[in-house]
């Protein structure tokens, strides 16, 4: 019952080709630790499911991406993901631009194991046109209303990044807003958490409990990594690091600037990121941002 795992054990689980779902939301409780071990492998040809973040950003930059599946793509206070906006004006990526609700319909149709769902978000708009696998379906019934039909948005794994988790792979998600992790934990084949604190097994009470928005059988694994979801926010612990995300943002106008940026905060590992962020302590106590 110890689902215990290293980053590195989990990205050996991963295969290329593979449909990849990353939770969170924007720059907010992204699994950057498991993001970085991706950008370390040879990985490639992923499928990216994602409301998008810098994990959409870093790993079309890498290479690592053929197809992207997302709703969109900021850095919140940078409003355009810059290496995504790069890479997408190069005409290097596979696209499927969905309206929110449609992409949280297709996570649900997945996770109920249904082909797609019904919805009327997309109708009239140019995400038809621009995505012609799309169908309408009509309603079986006396009203013959025409809906579009999401389709199921399968995940081979699903990565998400939690406040808090046992071994047992029991999770607790304690900020404000546990956005869709729960639905990309049921879209998926197998999800791996990884955690700001990781406890041999939770023993929660009714208050606590309502942070546990899915079920341990769901976790595959779990990667005990602190401040593992720098440089997003991972709230109530810390804040996003908008003098990290401002010098990944320069990146994308260098000439080198990928190859630089890795070299300076990726390919040393996980330890040295830390050191050349000032360490956990700094890391950790970051601001929370008020909107």
């Amino acid at each position: 019952m110890n689902k215990q795992m290293t980053a590195a054990e989990v990205v050996a689980q991963l295969r290329d080709g593979m449909t990849v779902g990353f939770g969170g939301w924007g720059p907010r409780r992204k699994p950057m630790a498991l993001v970085r071990e991706i950008l370390r492998s040879d990985l490639k040809d992923l499928t990216v499911v994602a409301y998008g973040g810098p994990e959409v950003g870093m790993l079309c930059a890498a290479g690592k991406v053929k197809k992207l599946v997302f709703g969109f793509a900021t850095l919140d206070a940078i409003p355009l993901e810059p290496w995504y906006r790069k890479v997408r004006e190069s005409g290097a990526l596979e696209l499927m631009e969905l309206d929110e609700g449609m992409f949280q319909w297709g996570l649900r149709a997945a996770g109920m194991r249904l082909p797609f769902l019904p919805t009327r978000c997309g109708l009239a708009t140019d995400i038809v046109k621009l995505n012609p696998e799309l169908q309408t379906v009509r309603s079986p019934y006396a009203d013959g209303e025409v809906l579009l039909a999401m389709p199921a948005l399968k995940l081979d794994v699903a990565l998400l990044h939690v406040n808090v988790a046992d071994r047992l792979g029991n999770t607790l998600v304690t900020g404000p807003d546990p956005y869709f992790d729960h639905l990309f934990a049921r879209a998926a084949e197998r999800c791996f958490v990884s955690t700001e604190r990781l406890e041999p097994r939770l023993e929660l009470d009714a208050q606590q409990a309502r942070f546990n928005t899915f079920e341990r059988y769901l976790v595959s694994g779990v990667v005990d990594a602190p401040c593992g979801a720098h440089p997003t926010s991972c709230p109530s612990d810390y804040g996003w690091d908008m003098t990290h995300f401002k010098r990944y943002a320069a990146s994308a106008a260098e000439d080198g600037g990928w190859q630089a940026y890795m070299d300076e905060f990726v390919r040393p590992g996980e330890a040295a990121y830390q050191d050349r962020n000032g360490g956990t302590a700094r890391m950790g106590s970051l601001p929370l941002p008020v909107f």
